[in-house]
């Protein structure tokens, strides 16, 4: 009787509008509603879902994005949320697409157990770390802009110009332009001019906004992963990466397997015939992929256990690739226990 009176929901989110959709024990569609997102809207999805019987699991596109705050009220609730990445394409072609019809599907597949991702509780410090780190990214994709209309105004200017102002040094070149008032006469210099000290002041904000950042960064990093950055080769960024990665929550690390697969350095088969091998994983979050690579290469060039490493295996036969593979997968059993420490100190202050 308790499982015939269980109900799933099933969440599609967006920016102004959520789609509840409500399935029971044995799947079937017992109520479609739509809500605003805001708190009272997720209040009467909530207390709409539970009117139809016992409401313990809820499956929610979006989690990180358009479903957060959903999210954050069902799990204070008693509900168990469950990330729900993508529908299924298979069925989608066959069935259409709709707001009610991707509900429904993350219904079914908390119900049938496909979607089992915990969502990351966004709520601590690495929450804070995300957002830092985030704004410090599209920073330094800015400045990188910045320098290079820079350079490409310099390129096509006339010889004198270019051989005044282009230099090989980015801080250089821009003190160069920051401190030019008249190229020569004409509209053509004037704007030329004008562009080239608006760049350069461009990217001088930028350096001092990434360096505040930075600072900030440290400050937290050093706070929240002091187990991290004792290893060797783990730095600010490389050890706020992993954090991120990981999530305020670290009950969704069930094993060193499932965070190497977070990582996307679980190793892939690739045997064919005679030939045994594993290749590398291209799945996965890249940013902690490109962190452990990064720890990595400093390991081979400064460690010495890694050298070793690096020597022994390559002389069995194995490539570059395949060795930085091996290390990657090693760093992240290496480092596991001591994220789970790190985040369970951060989300347990004493």
């Amino acid at each position: 009787m308790e499982a015939q009176l269980e109900v799933v929901l099933g969440v599609d989110t967006h920016l102004d509008v959520d789609v509840g959709v409500v399935i029971d024990a044995i799947g079937r569609v017992l109520g479609t509603l739509s809500v605003p997102t805001n708190s009272e809207g997720y209040t009467q999805l909530l207390s709409w879902a539970r009117s139809y019987g016992c409401l313990q699991r809820a499956g929610v596109e979006g989690t990180g994005t358009y479903g957060a705050g959903l999210a954050r009220l069902l799990t204070a609730n008693g509900i168990a949320v469950v990330e729900v990445n993508r529908p299924n394409r298979a069925r989608r072609r066959l069935r259409g697409k709709s707001d009610p019809t991707d509900a429904e599907n993350a219904a079914r597949a908390v119900l049938a157990g496909e979607a089992l991702a915990i969502p990351k509780s966004q709520t601590g410090v690495v929450e804070a770390l995300r957002a830092l780190a985030l704004t410090r990214r599209s920073a330094l994709k800015a400045r990188t802009q910045t320098i290079n209309q820079l350079r490409s105004l310099l390129v096509s200017a006339p010889d004198d110009v270019r051989a005044k102002l282009l230099k090989t040094s980015p801080d250089e070149c821009v003190a160069e332009c920051r401190r030019i008032r008249l190229l020569g006469e004409g509209p053509a210099f004037e704007a030329l001019a004008q562009a080239l000290r608006t760049l350069a002041k461009r990217w001088t904000h930028l350096s001092c906004e990434i360096k505040s950042l930075d600072r900030s960064l440290k400050q937290l990093t050093e706070r929240a992963a002091a187990r991290l950055l004792q290893q060797f080769g783990i730095g600010t960024q490389t050890a706020a990466t992993l954090m991120i990665t990981a999530g305020d929550n670290p009950e969704r690390l069930h094993n060193e397997a499932a965070f190497a697969a977070l990582c996307g350095v679980s190793p892939l088969q690739a045997s064919s015939g005679k030939t045994v091998r594993h290749r590398l994983n291209r799945g996965g979050d890249r940013a902690a992929n490109n962190a452990l690579w990064t720890i990595a290469m400093v390991r081979m060039r400064s460690e010495e256990r890694s050298r070793a490493y690096v020597a022994r295996r390559t002389a069995e036969g194995l490539s570059h690739k395949e060795i930085q593979r091996c290390l990657k997968r090693y760093i992240a059993r290496e480092i596991y226990p001591l994220l789970l420490a790190d985040l369970w100190d951060a989300s347990h202050p004493s």
